[in-house]
């Protein structure tokens, strides 16, 4: 903005006492305010020049009173508040100038505040309007002024220093200050119900279109299932194809009750005529007895609790009873593999023994299905295995080893600790058992306490620099501050535990731990958790948490946003909501596959180059989004967790009623 060319000018002017009349020798325009301003270098006039317009802009805008107050200083009052215009503005709460601002915080108090940026944009535009019909204003104002009288240097240099003084952040402040009430702002209030009431408004909306959210993604995967892997297990969504494990179209099956719980009735329909109509488990093929019980037959049984449909439950005591060859051991404790065909059961080719998780998480589904049958043989079952582990030898404070000898029924291996791969849900069961059957069976619960001290004395370290409270692994009086993605089931079930009536410090050991499990997906690039993270416990670390290289691949695991339902279920803090929603999206920026479904990653620490590994879980549909879908409900009917109880593949099963 530069200064006109041409001659003229205008000249602004306040009488002083004693002064003379108007003076236009030659002597005095030496002397008068334009030759001074001519002696000002064009930056500063055109400073000058901005300032005064948008004093008078600003003034306008803030006050309807502010011509009354011009006009009363064109009819010779003496201006003698220089502030006046000013007042109400409390500049030092306002951003600095050169600060870019920021975006709104989440939640919104009620109480009025100056916001940190520049105004509403009903204001700005209000303003931009005017500027041109103010600048015509602006010089009519002042040509009356120098018509009113003559105007010393003083009074030049006065004028000169109030807007020097006036600060950028000044102007601005006056500009954007809402609490002096605009049209705009007026209109808000008239029309716009409460603070409280537009926050919870505001609140519904985006809980309501993360819930529709979860859907897609259910949506997109089971597309791509559809589209290339249908009947089969499990998607190949890179390649368009799929791969079979037992060839049963596990993902499907453990999706029918995700299904159900959306309200996805279209794609429950067509994937309930499958299963009544193609699928058939009369085949020479080896199934491992945990992976096909949790999966296939947990969703079975908890599609016909919820449908009601008896189709889902002649085929779960279909695959139930293929499944009892398994039991035939020396021991009674269980082998690894069944040929669902043929009625023969195996170890592993490598080994005689079996996982202690796999033979002590069967037990919900077994015990169900007696229930459901009225045929005691699969309860009677399951119930030896944890009869005989209760009195094994070999624990150490209620901790299990990993391993289990089917022909000696012995615990091999002992020595090493762990809640992740191989002993989980060992724990989980024990628990959950004890709830399924009522809350009667207090060898459980005996058990279960017992092992969540051992883990408190043994297992529970805090992290450095931020001590996140995290669960390690014993190796013959080792402590490794190793620690599984699988271990962050631990904070839903000691959750579940508190809400049964287990000691209060349950629960305060679940929110510390959730915490730690969040941190897993937090401090990676991708926002994503790789399956094994190391804890760091010396002090002057930099991070908490290092992954070694072949540690970092991400499957889709469920167990975090589990636990994060159980905690918003029993805590109502929406915090737990907005981790598992950062997680979604996540798994939608760099897992998502355009032409259908989601894929594993190798590299969780490198946002540019995932390295894909082209599967797609049939837990990430039966779990993962599952639970995702439930934490974002805001319906606490919606599987209720005083009717229900979830099995470790998140398959729900009634709680029994209590026979006392």
């Amino acid at each position: 903005m530069h200064p006109p060319s041409r001659q003229d000018y205008v000249s602004i002017s306040f009488a002083e006492k004693g002064s003379g009349g108007y003076n236009n020798s030659k002597n005095w325009r030496r002397q008068s305010c334009w030759r001074k301003w001519k002696q000002l270098s064009r930056l500063q006039r055109s400073l000058i020049l901005f300032l005064l317009v948008l004093l008078f802009i600003c003034g306008i805008a803030s006050y309807p009173t502010f011509t009354e107050h011009l006009r009363s200083l064109t009819d010779g009052e003496q201006y003698t508040d220089s502030n006046s215009v000013l007042r109400p503005v409390i500049p030092h709460v306002l951003p600095e100038p050169v600060e870019p601002p920021r975006p709104p915080l989440p939640e919104q108090t009620s109480q009025k505040k100056l916001p940190n940026k520049r105004g509403p944009p009903v204001l700005h535009n209000r303003l931009q309007r005017k500027e041109n019909s103010s600048d015509t204003g602006l010089r009519e104002k002042a040509a009356e002024i120098k018509r009113a009288g003559k105007e010393e240097e003083e009074g030049v240099i006065s004028v000169y220093i109030c807007i020097y003084m006036l600060s950028p952040s000044s102007w601005r402040g006056a500009v954007i200050d809402t609490e002096q009430g605009t049209e705009g702002a007026k209109d808000g209030d008239n029309k716009e119900a409460s603070p409280a009431n537009k926050k919870a408004q505001s609140t519904n909306e985006t809980d309501a279109s993360r819930l529709e959210g979860v859907r897609d993604a259910f949506r997109h995967a089971w597309k791509g299932y559809k589209d290339f892997a249908w009947g089969h297990d499990e998607l190949r969504p890179l390649s368009k194809s799929y791969s079979e494990w037992f060839g049963l179209g596990l993902t499907l099956i453990d999706s029918l009750d995700t299904m159900w719980i959306m309200g996805l009735k279209e794609e429950f329909e067509e994937a309930k005529t499958w299963v009544a109509t193609e699928l058939t488990f009369n085949k020479n093929v080896d199934v491992n007895l945990f992976e096909s019980t949790i999966r296939i037959l947990g969703g079975l049984l908890s599609t016909y609790n919820l449908t009601g449909d008896m189709v889902f439950l002649e085929k779960a005591k279909d695959i139930g009873s293929r499944l009892m060859p398994a039991f035939n051991t020396p021991s009674k404790i269980p082998y690894s593999d069944v040929n669902i065909g043929k009625g023969t059961a195996h170890p592993p080719r490598w080994t005689s023994d079996s996982t202690v998780a796999e033979v002590t998480s069967i037990q919900l589904e077994f015990r169900e299905l007696s229930r459901l049958t009225q045929e005691p043989q699969y309860q009677a079952a399951v119930a030896e295995v944890s009869n005989q582990v209760h009195k094994l030898d070999g624990k150490l404070d209620g901790l299990v080893p990993m391993f289990i000898n089917t022909n000696s029924g012995h615990f091999t291996h002992q020595g090493i600790y762990t809640l992740g791969a191989r002993a989980d849900s060992y724990y989980e069961y024990l628990l959950k058992q004890w709830i399924q059957g009522g809350k009667q069976e207090n060898q459980f619960l005996e058990d279960y306490l017992q092992a969540i001290e051992g883990v408190k004395k043994n297992l529970l370290q805090k992290s450095s620099p931020n001590g996140l409270t995290f669960v390690g692994e014993l190796s013959h009086g080792q402590f490794s501050p190793k620690m599984d993605h699988l271990v962050c089931f631990l904070p839903g079930t000691l959750a579940l535990g508190a809400h049964h009536g287990l000691p209060a410090d349950h629960m305060d050991l679940a929110k510390q731990l959730m915490e730690a499990c969040n941190q897993m997906y937090v401090q990676m690039e991708t926002g994503l958790s790789p399956e094994i993270v190391h804890f760091n416990m010396h002090e002057g670390s930099n991070r908490d948490i290092d992954v070694k290289l072949a540690d970092r691949h991400n499957l889709l695991r469920p167990e975090t946003v589990e636990s994060l339902f159980y905690l918003y279920r029993f805590t109502g803090d929406h915090k737990y909501r907005d981790w598992g929603w950062e997680i979604l999206q996540n798994f939608n920026k760099y897992t998502k596959v355009s032409s259908g479904g989601y894929t594993s990653i190798n590299n969780v620490r490198d946002p540019d180059y995932t390295s894909p590994r082209d599967k797609m879980e049939s837990f990430f549909l039966g779990e993962t989004l599952k639970y995702l879908y439930l934490l974002l409900s805001d319906d606490p009917d919606l599987i209720s967790l005083d009717q229900y109880v979830f099995n470790t593949e998140a398959h729900p099963l009634p709680i029994w009623p209590s026979t006392a």
